[in-house]
């Protein structure tokens, strides 16, 4: 079977939906095929919107929500903004309340104004396609489909889902990191420590209290699984006929060597998940408040290149200079890495400030490149049709 590549940062990975086009009945198989083939489509407009200044600053908290109809245009008709009353339609309003969660999240725990921190606005579009069954960030925008029903039910549900999302807007203004191998796996921990992170604030959970899953509440009602993802134990948050076992490993010695997924992505970020579960639950109290501050300082100072290894120098290296060096703090943070087998290989010397990335290619080389990319997934994608509806 043709290898299906979607990096798109949706929050649904793609080998649950490699899973279904090889195992699931036809009516699963179409839902999974559709959600791959939108995905496919939808990279090349969140790559050519990440790479150009096109986002509006409002300055100030600004929601706006429209509803697609069920269509695959862009952003659809206007139905919610912001300091409206609340719509008659529930995916409106969850989504209208996400989008405030994260933002006030951002706003209130690190001082940071929207997603870009100069008050970019925050649109969504509800009611995406017919079953989608995912969400995404398109790098100007929320989307969100409301599921088929039957493994997935409306993704307006999951607070972390929205937290996730938006983070990637976070990271991708801040750090920029690439989206294969462990830049891409760290790219998604991000998104789920601090999807994990608005929950928990919103909630006022402390670390023990805090169920550290992704997407809890967003599976459907007869799958066996209770979320896409657990960072308190990766590998553990569904395990389904239909949509495989959780494939997360918790340690680089069970790191996943793939040429799917982006090498991966969605599957060993696992691994830095679980470093910032044990971290902050050594650190105790709120997560947001130590290990939260660790980390988002730390992701201010990532390169786009930054792997395991030096996410795990750069947390340590914050830890000792926000808390003192050889402080619990920072033994805490050295100790969760070295339990998912990754020992911090020294302190560097001074911080150096955020790396500043490119937004434009001047040239356009880099666009051509990924719109050849995005024709070669959906040749993919075509592939796997085939191949499905041949059996």
């Amino acid at each position: 079977m043709a290898r299906l590549v979607v990096p798109i940062q949706c929050i649904v990975p793609p080998h649950m939906l490699r899973h279904l086009v090889e195992k699931g009945d036809a009516r699963l198989r179409a839902f999974a095929l559709r959600a791959l083939t939108q995905s496919a489509r939808i990279r090349g407009r969140r790559e050519i919107l990440a790479a150009l200044p096109l986002g509006v600053s409002a300055g100030e908290e600004r929601r706006t929500i429209y509803d697609g109809h069920h269509g695959t245009t862009l952003p659809g008709i206007l139905i919610r903004g912001e300091g409206d009353p609340p719509s008659a339609d529930p995916a409106v309003n969850e989504a209208y309340d996400g989008l405030g969660a994260t933002y006030g999240f951002y706003h209130d725990v690190f001082e940071r104004n929207s997603i870009d921190n100069k008050g970019l606005r925050l649109d969504a579009t509800v009611h995406y396609d017919t079953d989608y069954d995912n969400a995404f960030w398109d790098g100007r925008q929320m989307v969100f489909g409301d599921g088929d029903g039957v493994l997935f039910v409306g993704f307006t549900k999951s607070l972390d889902v929205i937290g996730h999302e938006l983070t990637h807007g976070v990271t991708q203004y801040d750090a920029g990191l690439e989206y294969h191998d462990q830049p891409g796996a760290l790219n998604e921990s991000i998104s789920d420590v601090f999807g994990s992170l608005v929950k928990q604030y919103a909630l006022k959970q402390d670390v023990k209290e805090a169920d550290w899953l992704i997407g809890k509440g967003i599976l459907g009602p007869d799958i066996h699984g209770e979320a896409l993802r657990s960072m308190k134990a990766p590998g553990t948050a569904y395990d389904d006929p239909r949509l495989g076992k959780d494939p997360q490993p918790a340690r680089m010695k069970n790191y996943v060597k793939t040429s799917d997924d982006n090498g991966g992505v969605h599957i060993n970020s696992g691994i830095p998940n679980h470093a910032f579960c044990l971290a902050a639950m050594a650190l105790g109290g709120n997560a947001w408040e130590e290990a939260g501050k660790i980390w988002y300082t730390a992701l201010r100072r990532f390169q786009p290149t930054t792997n395991f290894q030096d996410a795990a120098n750069i947390t340590a290296q914050v830890a000792g200079e926000l808390y003192g060096a050889g402080g619990s703090e920072q033994q805490a943070v050295r100790d969760a890495w070295a339990q998912v087998d990754i020992r911090v290989a020294g302190i560097r010397g001074p911080s150096r400030k955020a790396a500043k990335h490119v937004l434009a290619d001047t040239n356009g080389s880099a666009l051509v490149a990924q719109l050849e990319n995005v024709v070669e997934e959906l040749q993919s994608v075509a592939a796997a049709f085939t191949q499905s509806a041949s059996h």
